[in-house]
């Protein structure tokens, strides 16, 4: 006899549906999901290489075309602002289109904007081709998250996001040991044709190794069998059924999904956060060396202690990642900006002495590059997947505002090294603020 007090059956419906979230995160990490953060890794690595590029080759540049340093101010900005616009663009079109289309194409406009960066025979087509390449250094960095973010269980997903990010800090740090050796050698476009033929090459791998991302598939096509394939790798003991995800849906243009779902104060937080953190990241980055060697320092221990921040902010990136998982806060990313405002400010009052700034300069970066890795993990939680892809590219692109405004902004106040230091806590202080402002929105949930 049946007994009176038990559950009802499960309906055909409900036990036909599979819910891919749950099935994700109940695995551990395997093999091709790390083959789909390497690709990301790897795909930010040469992101990282061209974004700095220039920094390195304008010395060769200023000597071959007989201008001042000065005159490649615009060329400077001009990658910068392409990768404002990138990340504006290619996030909503990734949402719409799907995350490995843009990670197919994005690596490729970069790839080709260098090989033609390096026929430039003047400074006007320096410019134009920086600003070409800049468009897909831009797109590619919030899918790069997004993608990540969306084959990893939720766990791991902020060490995995953040670890996969530390390819850009490589990158940017490769970039300068290449150059010193083909420069002399082969001249400044030999620089330019290692950048665009390497992301070349990524996109014909990808393009037979990368997969779609599964929550898209779910959401944009039901009907693609290549879910359940990609599930399959990950869970092989998944049941057959209707693959599903159980979040939030608004619907509509994907900006607008942004301030939907008690986001409408959260979202332009996130954006100040960016836009005031990579203005400072920016700012030491670019005055940093000359600063040092005003008070006395040689330029080549100057350069030396300056890659420290680099250095220290892929430490903080890891340890951020991992203190991020076990606590999925933004107060986590409060102290982070309030530790890179304090050795920001310390490395001011260092003086010449190199120990002390050999110590302020790594922890600021352990800070300040820590805080925008813990950042870009935050910006991938925050939205769910019909709007992840231009959450992250709005966030990064409204904090390339920042990073283009951060250098010009030390360009006026260089000489005056503890005040200029000083002024340089002030945006890591207020991002610090708007973190806290972030944690207390009752209305928000994080998306899972």
């Amino acid at each position: 006899m049946a007994d009176a007090n038990a559950p009802p059956p499960p309906s055909e419906s409900q036990a036909s549906t599979v819910d891919v979230r749950r099935v994700i995160d109940d695995r551990p990490i395997g093999g091709f999901q790390i083959s789909v953060a390497v690709l990301c890794a790897a795909i930010v690595f040469l992101d990282g290489f061209d974004a700095l590029v220039m920094g390195y080759v304008a010395p060769a540049l200023t000597k071959q075309f007989h201008i001042e340093r000065a005159a490649l101010g615009p060329v400077l900005s001009a990658g910068l602002v392409g990768m404002m616009v990138g990340a504006l663009v290619f996030g909503p079109v990734a949402d719409r289109y799907g995350r490995r289309m843009v990670l197919l194409a994005c690596p490729l406009i970069f790839g080709v904007g260098s090989l033609l960066t390096a026929t430039s025979g003047s400074v006007t087509a320096l410019l134009v081709f920086r600003l070409f390449t800049g468009l897909g250094m831009g797109g590619a960095m919030p899918n790069a998250i997004a993608l990540t973010a969306e084959f990893m269980p939720k766990r791991s997903r902020a060490t995995a996001v953040t670890t996969m990010f530390c390819g850009f800090s490589l990158g940017s740090a490769a970039v300068g040991w290449v150059a010193a050796e083909l420069i002399p050698a082969y001249g400044w476009p030999s620089v330019f044709l290692v950048g665009g033929i390497l992301p070349v090459l990524i996109t014909a791998f990808s393009f037979a190794r990368l997969p779609e991302s599964i929550r898209f598939l779910v959401r944009r096509r039901p009907g693609d069998s290549r879910a359940a394939q990609y599930l399959s790798r990950i869970a092989p003991d998944t049941p057959r059924g209707k693959l599903v995800i159980e979040e939030e849906s608004h619907g509509g243009f994907p900006v607008a999904q942004l301030f939907a779902g008690g986001r409408r104060l959260l979202t332009p937080l996130l954006w100040f956060m960016f836009f005031a953190n990579l203005l400072d990241l920016y700012f030491v980055n670019s005055w940093m060396p000359t600063i040092m060697k005003g008070v006395g320092l040689p330029e080549g221990r100057a350069i030396v202690i300056t890659t420290l921040f680099q250095i220290g902010g892929t430490v903080g990136a890891i340890v951020v990642g991992r203190l991020l998982d076990r606590h999925l806060t933004f107060r986590l990313l409060a102290v982070s900006y309030l530790i890179g405002a304090v050795f920001v400010f310390l490395i001011g009052e260092s003086g010449s002495s190199s120990a002390w700034l050999v110590i302020t300069v790594f922890a600021a970066g352990l800070g300040v590059i820590g805080a925008q890795n813990c950042a870009n993990a935050l910006a991938a939680e925050v939205y769910p997947t019909e709007s992840r892809s231009t959450g992250v590219g709005w966030a990064l692109g409204i904090g390339r505002i920042g990073s283009i405004i951060g250098p010009n902004v030390g360009g006026f106040l260089v000489g005056q090294t503890p005040q200029l230091f000083l002024i340089a806590m002030i945006p890591l202080v207020l991002a610090a603020l708007a973190a806290v402002a972030a944690s207390t929105q009752t209305k928000y949930r994080l998306a899972s």
